[in-house]
């Protein structure tokens, strides 16, 4: 059995994530309910814990720890991003959106620049259309791209209409405005971002945001890729804000595990 995901405080010794050696370790989550699949599904254990409580739990812990108690200005536009394909970021990126929706007066935007295996909408039981591709492309207030999918404060900018080619725009000049745009039309906006490994896409990001969330998968990750990825950013100037360690399982029953 498994726990949805905890908030790890050692996440900069043991993943050498940190942003560098002067500064505070970056905050890490655990999101492994062992059952993910990245598609935003919903699952209950059969002994009847809620992991959907648990990952609302922890949601808010990684939302406090990175929005709302920074002692500094926090960060206003952060991307989320898996070290490999499969990690689950879009389901964390999107329970992080939500609680920090809930928890905050201002507008939060997702935007889906995964090009290329775009997931927010089906979450959402919406489309692609007319979106990130299409601000791209044309012109237009970067709010009319968007949609409203919770109440009235937080709102998905999708990956819009796709095509072969369509990856080389988010390394555009246009890409650059169209963010400019985003950090002041919302009060947060979360990207949801193609892994890390096998593409440089999320990399055109870095000096756009406020920072990263790294998500890596438990007993799946290889830590030399972690690392390599997180020595890339570092070199890119690239702020790491914090880890999800994604799909981390525990050796006794879950009950058990919250009387500890």
């Amino acid at each position: 059995m498994s726990k949805n995901f905890e908030l790890m405080q050692q996440a900069g010794n043991e993943h050498s994530l940190r942003p560098n050696p002067t500064q505070e370790p970056a905050p890490s989550v655990n999101f492994g309910n062992g059952h993910g699949n990245g598609n935003g599904k919903r699952h209950r254990e059969a002994d009847g814990l809620d992991l959907d409580l648990l990952a609302g739990e922890e949601a808010l812990r990684l939302v406090q720890r990175v929005f709302l108690l920074q002692a500094q200005e926090p960060p206003h536009m952060v991307v989320f991003a898996g070290i490999d394909h499969g990690n689950g970021c879009s389901r964390i990126c999107v329970s992080v959106a939500e609680t920090l929706a809930k928890n905050v007066r201002g507008t939060v935007c997702l935007v889906e620049a995964n090009l290329r295996s775009p997931a927010l909408p089906g979450m959402f039981g919406t489309t692609n259309h007319h979106g990130l591709t299409d601000a791209l492309l044309h012109d237009g207030p970067i709010r009319s791209f968007a949609k409203p999918v919770r109440g009235d404060n937080l709102w998905l900018l999708s990956s819009g209409a796709l095509a072969a080619d369509s990856p080389k725009l988010l390394n555009s000049e246009r890409i650059k405005t169209r963010f400019a745009e985003l950090r002041k039309e919302f009060d947060f906006v979360l990207i949801d971002a193609p892994p890390l490994t096998p593409y440089s896409d999320a990399l055109a990001f870095g000096q756009l945001t406020d920072g990263f969330i790294l998500v890596v998968e438990a007993n799946a990750t290889r830590r030399e890729a972690a690392l390599q990825v997180a020595e890339n950013l570092r070199a890119a100037n690239v702020r790491i804000l914090g880890a999800v360690l994604n799909q981390r399982t525990f050796p006794i029953p879950e009950s058990l595990y919250h009387r500890l």
